[in-house]
């Protein structure tokens, strides 16, 4: 197991309901095979450096994490998959 830092961008248009669902599945994700999830921080809407999408505009979450490399590899999978999901990022501490 090793820990992870993943900051990933919800588009801003996605209702308050259906991005808490995405966050959760997400954490799902990533808890499974004895997994933990540190810490969630959700730091809200924010203005990006530069378009994405034609959004200018996303909702930053960041996830401390410790899992396995499966788990990270299958939220790269699944993240990339979800339409609600601008960009994702992960680093191994």
């Amino acid at each position: 197991m090793n820990k992870y830092e993943i900051m990933f961008i919800v588009k801003p248009d996605v209702e308050e309901e259906a991005r808490n669902t995405v966050i959760e599945t997400l954490k799902a994700i990533l808890a499974t095979d004895n997994g933990t999830i540190d810490s969630v921080n959700e730091w809200g809407l924010r203005d990006l450096a530069y378009e994405v999408k034609k959004f200018s505009k996303g909702y930053y979450v960041v996830i401390e994490t410790t899992t396995t490399p499966a788990n990270i590899k299958e939220f790269d999978r699944i993240s990339k998959i979800n339409d609600s999901v601008l960009r994702q990022l992960t680093l191994r501490k």
